[in-house]
C-alpha cells in the first residue's frame, strides 16, 4: 500500500492536548479528519467542551502538507485515511529573561508525524 507523510518538529503547542487530538483522528478519512480539525478551528465543534484551537492548527496544517505529498506521488486522495497520527516530545529551550526575573523560563515544544495510507 502507497503511503505519504508528513512531520513537524520543535511545535510550541501543548504535547497533552495534541495526543488527544491525534488520537481521535486516527483511523479517519481525509476528509472527514480534515473537517473536524477545522471546525475544532472555527469553534463549531467541540471535544470534550474544548476546542484545542492551537494545536488543531499545527495538525491540520501537516496533515495538508500530507495530502500534497501524496498527490506528488500519484496517490488518490479520495481513498486516503490517517494510518498513524503521533505526537513526541520535542526539545526543551529556555525563553530568555525578563527585566526582573534572574533566569529564563523553560518551554517544551513537541514533534507531530502524519502518515496517510
Amino acid at each position: 500500500m502507497n503511503t505519504a507523510s508528513a512531520s513537524i518538529s520543535n511545535a510550541r503547542i501543548s504535547l497533552k492536548y495534541s495526543i488527544i487530538l491525534c488520537k481521535e483522528i486516527k483511523g479517519k478519512k481525509l476528509e472527514k479528519a480534515k473537517t473536524f480539525l477545522q471546525n475544532l478551528v472555527d469553534e463549531k465543534e467541540s471535544l470534550d467542551k474544548k476546542y484545542y484551537t492551537n494545536a488543531s492548527k499545527k495538525i491540520l496544517e501537516v496533515i495538508k502538507n500530507a495530502e500534497q505529498n501524496a498527490k506528488v506521488k500519484n496517490i488518490d486522495v479520495e481513498k486516503l485515511f490517517i494510518k498513524i497520527a503521533k505526537a513526541d516530545k520535542g526539545e526543551k529551550f529556555v525563553r530568555p529573561k525578563t527585566r526582573w526575573g534572574l533566569r529564563g523560563r523553560n518551554a517544551k515544544s513537541t514533534n507531530i508525524k502524519i502518515v496517510l495510507g
